[in-house]
């Protein structure tokens, strides 16, 4: 695997690193040596999915506060997205700061995001999957979420028709 550091410190963009041949190709998608090698050493306890019907559908952006903070692998294993990152550690010198990287069934690629980010998506064509492997179990009362359009982080989304849940379209202002 080809670890890259975003510009956001702890998160990374990993690409499976291809063995080809005339078959097709084998690659390996988790290592817990090579991830413990680049400090991130995570145990994962549960994994997602979620199906996506629509193209424009966008999902975030959420994250849940301590005990119970995430850490999260994302992969688009049919489809693409827009996935969007946002650092919400007060101490980091990149607070408020996002990222963004086109994760697609074809390029395999997968994001690291560590705790303390906030993290949404977008699907950029029809019946998008996306495959998530997390370091804490759901708990309802410890999830949070900022507006995908929140002002405080003027995040750039893909110039399309957007579907989004009350829940996405109701999280308050974060704090400037």
């Amino acid at each position: 695997m080809i670890f890259t550091e975003t510009m956001l410190k702890g998160a990374f963009l990993i690409e499976p690193e291809r063995r080809q041949d005339d078959r097709g190709f084998f690659a390996r998608t988790w290592c817990q040596r090579e991830f413990q090698a680049h400090g991130l050493g995570t145990q994962w306890v549960q994994c997602n999915l979620s199906f996506n019907k629509q193209k424009g559908v966008l999902r975030g952006m959420h994250y849940q506060t301590a005990p119970y903070a995430e850490t999260k692998l994302i992969r688009c294993t049919m489809g693409a997205i827009y996935d969007v990152i946002i650092d919400l550690r007060p101490d980091s010198p990149t607070f408020k700061c996002w990222v963004a990287l086109e994760l697609t069934s074809d390029n395999r690629c997968m994001l690291y995001i560590p705790e303390g980010f906030g993290h949404g998506f977008q699907t950029l064509e029809a019946d998008t999957e996306v495959f998530y492997q997390m370091s804490q179990f759901y708990a309802p009362e410890y999830a949070r979420g900022v507006r995908w359009d929140d002002p405080a982080f003027r995040i750039c989304w893909p110039a399309e028709e957007r579907i989004i849940s009350e829940r996405d379209r109701s999280f308050p202002d974060y704090p400037l």
